[in-house]
C-alpha cells in the first residue's frame, strides 16, 4: 500500500502528557471531518481545525511505501542514542493507517503515538492512542491512554467522556479568534472538574512545527 503524506518533520511534541518528547511527526492526507479546503470549512462536522493537511506538498511530503517512510524517519531523527519516535497525525491519519504500516514499524522498534479524533477504530500494536473528539460524530474509540478535548465546543462537554477508559484527562483552549476567551474558559473547567487538565500548544508559544 502506498501512503499519502502532507508532511514528514522532527520537533518535539507540543501537547498533552507527551509534552517535550522528540518525535518524528509523519502528517497523513485527509480527514473525514473535513475537507481540508477553506471553501468547505463552513460546512465542515470539525470547522475549527488549524492544521494543514490538504495535499502532498509539505515538508517532505509525498506517497510512500512503508519502506520509503522508514527511509525517511530514520533519515530525519538526530538522537542515535534514543530509540525512534513517531506521532502519525492528520487531519485523520486512520483512513489510511493500517495494521500492515503497524507491524513494520514496530518490527523496526519505533515508538509509535497516534492523534485520531476517535471515528475509526485503530490497528493493535500502537503504543500511544491520543484522542480528540468532536461533535456530531460516532465515537467508536473507546480506550486509550488520552483524551484531548479542545474546548469550549458548543453543546459538547468533556465530562460526557469521563467515564471512558483513558490514562490521562486533557482540555486545551481552541486556537481562534477568541484565543484569550477560550483560555479562561479552560481554565475555569479544570478547576471545578480536577479530572481534567490543562493542555497548552507549546509548540506555538516556541515557534517551532
Amino acid at each position: 500500500m502506498n501512503y499519502r503524506i502532507k508532511e514528514i518533520f522532527y520537533t518535539q511534541q507540543g501537547e498533552g502528557k507527551n509534552t517535550g518528547m522528540n518525535s518524528v511527526f509523519i502528517r497523513f492526507t485527509g480527514c473525514n471531518l473535513w475537507s481540508g479546503k477553506e471553501k468547505n470549512r463552513g460546512n465542515a462536522i470539525c470547522n475549527f481545525c488549524d492544521t494543514d493537511f490538504y495535499g502532498t506538498d509539505g515538508i517532505n511530503g509525498g506517497i510512500y511505501t512503508k519502506e520509503e517512510l522508514l527511509s525517511k524517519v530514520r533519515s530525519i531523527w538526530l538522537n542515535e542514542d534514543e530509540n525512534i519516535n513517531v506521532v502519525l497525525t492528520g487531519g485523520e491519519p486512520l483512513l489510511q493507517v493500517d495494521q500492515q504500516l503497524i507491524n513494520f514499524f514496530k518490527e523496526n522498534n519505533l515508538y509509535i503515538a497516534i492523534e485520531t479524533n476517535g471515528t475509526i477504530i485503530p490497528p493493535s500494536g500502537i503504543d500511544w492512542i491520543c484522542m480528540s473528539p468532536k461533535p456530531k460524530t460516532k465515537i467508536n474509540v473507546s480506550s486509550g491512554d488520552e483524551i484531548k478535548f479542545i474546548y469550549p465546543q458548543q453543546n459538547f462537554n468533556p465530562k460526557m467522556f469521563e467515564a471512558m477508559n483513558f490514562s490521562h484527562f486533557y482540555v486545551q483552549p481552541m486556537d481562534s479568534e477568541k484565543l484569550h476567551e477560550n483560555v479562561n474558559e479552560t481554565i475555569k473547567f479544570c478547576m471545578q472538574n480536577p479530572k481534567w487538565k490543562i493542555s497548552l500548544q507549546s509548540h506555538k508559544i516556541l515557534g517551532i512545527q
